[in-house]
């Protein structure tokens, strides 16, 4: 099994799902992992840490010193394959989120340079209450993986979500993380770009988009996820990833959004072009901030640089060339001619007609449109399923490609 031999530190928070985590430990043990074991004071009223340690074969820490050892935080970050932190209850979750560090479970969370893994566990509307979920968002985008909740009966009687997940399906959930199947884009360098760009008009006043950069965001994370190392162009936006194999170039322009892919492209496999990028830029740009005139105001436009076209034109085989459209009318014509004009390998359409879907929304409504002529609509979804089923479809079309 892919979990022989990883070093794996558990730490334990204060909830009753704490009663579950000795036979975590034995199946973690027997599936070939050395595990070392840290608990919450709040978690030793749940569970014994004389069991843990007893399942484990190591001692198990609860404190930073315990009066005449020092317990290295740092070098237990460094030691591990990989941090589950199981149960996470709500408390310890908004700490990690926000960077507390008032406990040895915090301290080697933020010392840690390996994959982390959090098991929620708490009652329904604890799990549902926005700042909650905001937390969750939030340890998603630094690169987390959040095991799912399940749905069931919890400690307070009633039924619903916020369950932990099962001993047996965070060992499976685990050996499917470093399963050299889930990483079919390790070693694979992409590029991205997401967000509005602003054309100045004068030193206050530019030509813009509604585009919120969530979407591309996103795929970015979706594409670290499954191993690549992403290069993500990112225009004007309050959005922001904090993914370890993402790394932000930030632009305003379109043409400064040009000038840094045309500078990558090179050097990636998979190009995804989900910015907003403007079409027309101010012919000129005034020095001054432009006063109100009573005739009115005419101001040249002049086209950007098509960054899809150019990259289309220069595309190598065994790159991956992904467009996207935003459309408001005969969509998948439009899309269809964008994937033939452009040479890309898939085009993913927008619709401003879809509720629910385009600028600044968390959910999206796609279509993708390849090569070959396939055509999947998919359903209204979150921004992050969309993003998932694009990287799909992105790895199947490499495979094609590879087996043609």
């Amino acid at each position: 099994m892919s979990l022989h031999g990883k070093k794996i530190v558990l730490a334990v928070t204060g909830s009753i799902a704490a009663y579950k985590t000795p036979q975590f430990v034995r199946l973690l043990v027997k599936a070939g992992a050395e595990v070392r074991v840290l608990v919450t004071d709040a978690a030793a009223h749940f569970v014994s840490p004389l069991a843990l340690a007893t399942v484990s074969k190591h001692p198990v820490l609860t404190n930073v010193s315990d009066g005449s050892n020092w317990n290295n935080h740092v070098e237990m970050g460094l030691w591990a394959d990989a941090m589950v932190v199981a149960p996470c209850s709500a408390n310890t979750l908004a700490k990690l989120a926000n960077g507390l560090c008032d406990n040895l479970v915090c301290a080697v969370y933020l010392s840690a340079r390996c994959p982390i893994f959090i098991a929620p566990a708490m009652d329904e509307d604890m799990w549902l209450h926005a700042s909650t979920q905001a937390n969750i968002m939030k340890l998603r985008g630094f690169g987390n993986q959040v095991i799912p909740v399940t749905h069931g009966e919890l400690a307070s009687g009633l039924i619903g979500e916020g369950r932990m997940a099962e001993p047996e399906d965070m060992v499976m959930y685990l050996g499917h993380y470093f399963s050299d199947d889930n990483k079919p884009l390790r070693g694979v360098k992409a590029l991205v770009t997401a967000g509005p760009t602003y054309e100045r008009i004068d030193p206050v006043r530019f030509i813009g988009n509604f585009s919120t950069g969530k979407m591309g965001i996103a795929v970015a994370e979706a594409l670290a996820d499954r191993g690549a190392e992403v290069i993500l162009v990112l225009g004007p936006s309050n959005e922001h990833t904090y993914h370890s194999l993402v790394r932000t170039v930030k632009v305003e322009s379109a043409g400064e959004m040009y000038t840094a892919c045309m500078n990558v492209f090179k050097d990636v496999q998979i190009a995804v072009l989900a910015a907003a990028v403007a079409d027309y830029k101010p012919a000129a740009q005034a020095d001054e901030k432009i006063k109100k005139k009573e005739a009115g105001l005419t101001i040249a436009l002049t086209q950007t640089d098509d960054i899809l076209a150019s990259l289309g034109k220069i595309k190598q085989p065994g790159q991956t060339l992904i467009g996207f459209a935003l459309e408001t009318n005969d969509e998948l014509e439009h899309a269809r001619e964008k994937l033939v004009k452009k040479n890309a390998d898939m085009i993913v359409l927008n619709s401003l007609k879809d509720a629910g879907a385009g600028f600044g929304y968390d959910t999206n409504k796609i279509t993708l449109l390849n090569r070959a002529g396939a055509v999947t609509t998919l359903p209204l979804q979150s921004k992050t399923e969309a993003a998932s089923a694009i990287v799909a479809q992105i790895i199947e079309l490499r495979h094609a490609e590879k087996t043609a």
